[in-house]
């Protein structure tokens, strides 16, 4: 009994590596082999207007504002929108607007703001916008590059709505940092990777450009505007398809934020994503659950077989074929987007991140039950 018990275990981990070879070895390597010239077909300067929320960001207005405001683009507003602030943004902002004629801000009173989030004061922003082409990204990050419009704007063609481009985190010390830094990575080899194969399904409102027109054409934020995150990722959920979506991979075409400080900040960050993601199309829903889900019965499967000695040289084969294959596909990644000091930690925290999430998503449920009673 206990033996065709282990060889049901045995089948279904075939099953399991299986799914996941699936997903590392044909749907992931597509983004890391996405072709360039797609994004410099493009040769039209096109207007555009990076609108930017914030609240309570003096500093980081102060810091990374002109970072913005200095790109090597020839027509380009910024808007920002102070978003009920009660620090001295304000301030920052008039002095900003007195030495760029391209810059303006708009003052939003806290109490006018009937949802949480930043829905709100980003439809302000955007109606405010006066170009169709909009960029978007937060007060807390700032472009790797002074090309990071230019970059972004030749990944538009006739068709193109939307453009997904990476938002990392700035490299500091600590397993932390590490742990966060490669989260990032990994959601967006995800994302890259399933817009790369005409599924897009989220992008990241650190670094998200869209036309205002399909804004407009969806309404603006109105189709989830009970969710108090998600204008990002779901937005681009229920906007982008096959035909009207890019991406850009370049690293001139990255922001950098600043990381949370506390690894308790970043969870309740992680379970908003959480929160916001089951909203996300069902077969969107279905090819991300089985990519975690198959991580995880992978993860624990392989240590339960091998702690049982059951055909451990096949095990342990798969399990050196699967790291090597992975160390490839992060290695070519980390070197795209210039993330540094990850590569040789990446199976370690690919566990960590695995683990995590699975913790999470249970939590998720419990937080849930006992809120309900």
């Amino acid at each position: 009994m206990q033996e065709q018990l282990y060889q049901i275990l045995l089948y279904f981990f075939y099953f399991i590596v299986a799914i996941q070879g699936v997903f590392i070895i044909i749907i992931f390597p597509r983004v890391l082999f996405f072709n360039k010239k797609k994004n410099e077909e493009n040769t039209v300067k096109e207007a555009v207007s990076v609108v930017i929320a914030a609240k309570d960001e003096y500093y980081n207005l102060r810091n990374f504002l002109p970072k913005v405001l200095n790109q090597d683009y020839p027509d380009f507003e910024v808007i920002v929108v102070n978003n009920g602030s009660e620090d001295d943004s304000e301030f920052i902002l008039r002095e900003m607007q007195t030495k760029y004629s391209n810059f303006k801000y708009i003052n939003v009173q806290s109490n006018a703001n009937f949802f949480d989030g930043k829905k709100f004061p980003l439809s302000i922003g955007i109606k405010s916008s006066k170009n169709d082409l909009l960029l978007l990204t937060d007060a807390d990050c700032y472009p790797a590059s002074p090309n990071w419009i230019s970059n972004i704007v030749k990944s538009y063609n006739e068709n193109t709505e939307i453009v997904l481009a990476y938002g990392g985190y700035e490299e500091r010390k600590g397993l932390f940092n590490k742990i966060l830094r490669y989260d990032t990575l990994r959601v967006a080899l995800l994302y890259f990777s399933f817009a790369a194969w005409k599924m897009p399904y989220m992008g990241v409102g650190r670094n998200l450009s869209y036309r205002k027109s399909l804004f407009y054409k969806q309404k603006g934020f109105t189709k989830h505007y009970t969710t108090a995150s998600g204008d990002d990722d779901l937005f681009v959920n229920k906007a982008a398809n096959k035909k009207n979506t890019s991406i850009n991979i370049d690293a001139d075409t990255k922001t950098i934020s600043l990381p949370k400080e506390t690894f308790k900040e970043w969870i309740k960050q992680k379970r908003r994503h959480y929160t916001s993601g089951k909203h996300y199309k069902k077969w969107h829903l279905l090819f991300l659950g089985l990519w975690e889900s198959s991580s995880v019965f992978y993860f624990i499967l392989t240590i339960v077989f091998i702690s049982l000695n059951f055909h451990t040289y096949l095990v342990l084969y798969i399990l050196l074929t699967r790291t090597l294959i992975n160390y490839f596909l992060i290695k070519k990644l980390t070197k795209i987007l210039k993330e540094r000091k990850l590569l040789l930690l990446s199976p370690l925290l690919e566990f960590i991140m695995v683990l995590l999430g699975t913790l999470l998503s249970m939590s998720n449920l419990l937080y849930k039950q006992r809120k309900w009673k």
